[in-house]
């Protein structure tokens, strides 16, 4: 079955990608957890994603397109990116997502993929 793994990092977390003394062991740790997925054949796709003052969060009300830019003060984890594998049960799942960086200061959601409708067009 496939299942989305949801990286939600701390402010903390994501300040250490461009500390020059922090930085080697973050991207250290995030390229071996990655390597090993990819090692293993699980990985159906997947990226990080960049800082969240990059975001933009949209939202209609009134009928009119509101924007807010990035970062979002009401956040205390910040997504960090994402990975869909494909794993025999969600234990497996659950256990690649203990595996990851941010699982001890941040939290990594787990989600079912749906397949997509039977009736959507190819």
């Amino acid at each position: 079955m496939q299942y989305m793994l949801i990286f939600k990092e701390t402010t903390a977390e994501t300040g250490r990608r461009d500390d020059p003394a922090a930085a080697p062991a973050y991207w250290g740790a995030w390229n071996a957890y990655v390597g090993a997925m990819y090692e293993s054949g699980i990985v159906v796709s997947g990226n990080g994603l960049q800082s969240p003052s990059t975001a933009t969060r949209v939202r209609v009300e009134g009928g009119k397109r509101q924007v807010q830019d990035g970062p979002f003060a009401d956040t205390h984890e910040h997504l960090g990116g994402y990975f869909i594998v494909e794993t025999a049960s969600l234990d497996d799942a659950l256990e690649w997502a203990a595996r990851a960086p941010c699982a001890s200061a941040g939290s990594v959601e787990v989600r079912p993929v749906m397949p997509p409708p039977t009736n959507a067009p190819a």
